[in-house]
């Protein structure tokens, strides 16, 4: 319940000194934020990271398909489990044989 109380007296608080800062304030932190988002320099550098982003994305991806390729694991689910191979090959999963005794 402290913690309820707590949380509720900083909403007001935030509340409050939000309500005091305005709209104009508002409008000033938008317009800044714009400004320095469409600012060229800024551009630029999310481009050049935005670049070596895709860059690093397709070599990891590169080297993991090298270790595990796709098909390698599509082999290992589909491998059959120790129960289902010991059912397939007629022996139980303890090597007795797989004949169903009907003790259950």
């Amino acid at each position: 319940m402290r913690y309820r109380m707590t949380f509720a007296a900083g909403l007001a608080v935030g509340y409050v000194l939000g309500a005091k800062a305005g709209k104009a304030r508002y409008e000033q932190l938008v317009r800044t934020a714009r400004r320095v988002a469409e600012s060229p320099a800024v551009q630029e550098t999310a481009g050049v990271v935005g670049a070596q982003v895709s860059g690093a994305g397709k070599a990891v991806y590169g080297r993991v398909s090298e270790r595990m390729p796709v098909s390698s694991l599509k082999d290992f689910l589909a491998r059959p489990t120790e129960e289902e191979a010991a059912h397939l090959s007629g022996t139980g999963p303890d090597g007795a044989g797989g004949a169903d005794t009907g003790s259950r």
